[in-house]
């Protein structure tokens, strides 16, 4: 066997393994799609046999009694304000600390970073929320949604500003723009794709949020789908079909963004690829 037909058996191989590994990985998403549209009965030994009759009412009874709308605005509202302000804000300081490499610029970088691994004391956080009045409020949740995600935030972006020569702020500069206008119109639509990926998973990890919305919001009304959900499986743990039709509606606008974003960061690549 020569080296030529010796990696493309390996290459075959681990296009397999791969296969095989991401197959085993759907099997939960399949088992909660296929039992969302069970009935009550058939869907109590969560096997992947598609259902007899497609129960589409299982969703009007999740979204009725779990009180999924109230909750779904909730949640729409904290990850969408979240990720907006923690990208800008998160932007902007890669760019200032990328561009300012002094010893007092470096230790603050490494100070926000440092919010990625230091574990959260929710006690003081607690009398702090309640001494600012933020506890149990809509703008406090965002505001703890956004100082969650903001170190990763700056810690992704920093590494892209860093790449993105200084030649262009210098020329930008000569040619009469200022500070904000130097970043608002020439570095970050440079920083269009790594933006839309720092939205992605700063959306993705408010929607999915558990813990803040459980010791910060005490009140139903302000419950996001989490909580919901997790209420509901209280109230329903023996009916696995609402349960898995429940899942599967806070699931979805995850997995819409993330195609639609992904979507976006492909087309802008073939854009550019096209342009160059």
């Amino acid at each position: 066997m020569n080296a030529k037909t010796k990696k493309t058996v390996l290459t075959v191989l681990k296009n397999i393994l791969a296969w095989i590994i991401s197959l085993i990985m759907l099997i939960p998403l399949l088992l909660i799609v296929i039992n969302a549209f069970k009935p009550d009965s058939e869907a109590l030994t969560l096997s992947l046999k598609l259902p007899e009759v497609w129960e589409f009412s299982n969703f009007a009874v999740v979204i009725e009694k779990g009180k999924l709308g109230t909750s779904f605005l909730n949640s729409l509202l904290y990850a969408g304000c979240a990720t907006v302000i923690t990208v800008i804000l998160a932007s902007m300081a890669a760019y200032v600390l990328a561009r300012r490499r002094g010893k007092a610029d470096n230790r603050l970088y490494m100070y926000m970073v440092l919010g990625i691994v230091i574990p959260i004391n929710y006690v003081s956080l607690m009398k702090v929320m309640q001494v600012t009045q933020l506890n149990d409020t809509r703008l406090g949740i965002i505001l703890l949604y956004v100082a969650l995600q903001l170190p990763f935030s700056v810690f992704l972006l920093y590494g892209f500003v860093s790449k993105v020569p200084v030649d262009l702020d210098e020329a930008a500069v000569l040619d009469g723009c200022g500070p904000w206008r130097l970043f608002f119109n020439i570095i970050m639509p440079m920083m269009k794709s790594s933006m839309v990926t720092a939205a992605v998973l700063c959306f993705l990890n408010t929607w999915n949020e558990f813990v803040m919305p459980l010791y910060f919001l005490n009140s139903s009304e302000k419950w996001p789908m989490t909580l919901a959900v997790y209420n509901f499986f209280g109230q329903y743990s023996k009916s696995w079909n609402l349960i898995c039709a429940d899942i599967l509606l806070t699931c979805l606008p995850v997995i819409i963004m993330y195609l639609v974003c992904q979507k976006h960061i492909v087309g802008g690549q073939t854009a550019g690829a096209v342009k160059g």
